[in-house]
């Protein structure tokens, strides 16, 4: 577990003024009792922001609470089949789906007490937990993936749950549905500048980490940090590094954690090793599954390229790490990636069909030093004004206002 960090010790990174405007919007509902529910206290993106918001929160004031869906494996296994479904994959949703789906939240609701005054459920796993209450505050539903063209009788299903909440949040205006009824609001995610993941290593501390998981540092690193999950597209990042290395000799690494509500990616993780085998065997192609903060820095921090070819994606809070770490970052077009990617001035957006397309800009940035330094300096600056935790508490201290009527 990292260090929990007080709000004042962000002072050096956001100013003055921000963090008074933070101190000025608590003030508004000191005392207030917030629960966030999600499904995964480790692995992912949500559970690596609530670890850091939940304690900003309980330190400027409000009482902040986290809580944990219980389920079994099977129960990971449907949501991951509702996750995908959402994502637009034409989905089989069967009733001994729904069956499990329904009971594990009903089951959940039973030692679980809400008394607070405003809730907010993060993605799909804890969905219907709001049918198994008796509604005394706002509930508010953070849904993290992308809601535009989900599978039809999925999103009908899952529609009779939405409707009970008082506002959805999401993470991009694209993401919204065009039927949902229920009142929504934009919120971009953000990372913590000084989780263990996101503080800056001295060089030789990096090279050390880098060296205790057996990456030489002999070639350019061509990296992709994501979990092995099919939307994250790893067979199309080793197929550009197929084409990268007819051009410029390098090594791809492909590092992921595996999430607990994640059963998939084991299977993606070994056929990617499969397809790779001899590239494995010669060293030229790493596959890291190591769960560690300290090894994705120093690979952020020292990897002359950092892809995130995503097919679909949420918002790609990797991308916004290695930004942060001033490494120049080519992205697909998708989701909230060109949000924090301006084509040809903090990295470079691609297609994430165009293959070729990606491997020259890869070619480019690795011939080019004096670009990949221009990024670097003008991607770290784009992420410290819209992408960091502090703005992100003081986006929800907005919505908790809202929700219970103080508002700013």
């Amino acid at each position: 577990m990292h260090k929990i960090n007080p709000i004042e010790d962000y002072r050096f990174i956001i100013g003055d003024e921000t963090l008074h405007r933070i101190h000025q919007k608590a003030r508004k509902i000191y005392g207030k009792k917030v629960l966030h529910i999600n499904a995964t206290y480790i692995g992912g993106g949500v559970a690596e922001i609530l670890n850091s918001l939940v304690p900003l929160m309980n330190d400027v004031g409000v009482n902040a609470g986290w809580r944990i869906v219980h389920g079994s494996p099977d129960f990971f296994n449907t949501t991951k089949h509702i996750h995908n479904g959402l994502q637009g994959e034409n989905i089989h949703f069967e009733d001994h789906f729904k069956e499990l789906y329904i009971s594990t939240n009903s089951n959940f609701s039973r030692y679980t007490h809400i008394h607070h005054d405003c809730v907010i459920i993060h993605d799909p796993q804890p969905l219907p937990l709001i049918h198994f209450f008796r509604k005394q505050q706002p509930w508010v539903w953070r849904c993290h993936v992308d809601l535009s063209s989900p599978h039809e009788e999925l999103w009908n299903f899952l529609q009779g749950y939405i409707l009970k909440y008082d506002k959805v949040i999401l993470s991009h205006e694209k993401y919204k549905h065009k039927s949902l009824p229920v009142d929504y609001k934009i919120i971009y995610p953000a990372i913590d500048p000084l989780s263990p993941k996101n503080m800056m290593m001295p060089r030789e501390q990096a090279l050390n980490t880098l060296q205790e998981s057996d990456i030489p540092m002999d070639l350019p690193l061509m990296t992709q940090i994501s979990r092995f999950d099919k939307w994250k597209d790893p067979e199309g990042v080793l197929e550009v590094y197929k084409l990268v290395r007819k051009e410029v000799p390098c090594r791809l690494v492909l590092c992921g954690n595996m999430a607990a509500d994640d059963p998939e990616g084991w299977k993606i993780f070994d056929s990617l090793k499969e397809k790779a085998a001899d590239l494995i065997a010669s060293g030229e192609v790493l596959l890291i599954t190591r769960d560690s903060m300290l090894l994705v820095s120093a690979l952020q921090q020292l990897s002359t390229v950092i892809l995130q070819k995503s097919i679909r994606e949420g918002f790609g809070l990797t991308v916004t790490e290695a930004l942060w770490k001033g490494t120049p970052v080519i992205g697909s077009n998708t989701g909230g990636i060109p949000l924090q990617i301006i084509d040809g001035e903090t990295g470079f957006l691609v297609d994430p069909a165009d293959y070729q397309g990606c491997a020259k800009r890869v070619v480019e940035i690795i011939k080019n030093p004096e670009m990949a330094q221009k990024f670097s300096e003008t991607g770290k600056e784009l992420v410290r004004k819209n992408f960091l935790i502090t703005r992100l508490l003081a986006d929800y201290l907005d919505l908790v206002s809202e929700m219970i009527g103080t508002p700013s």
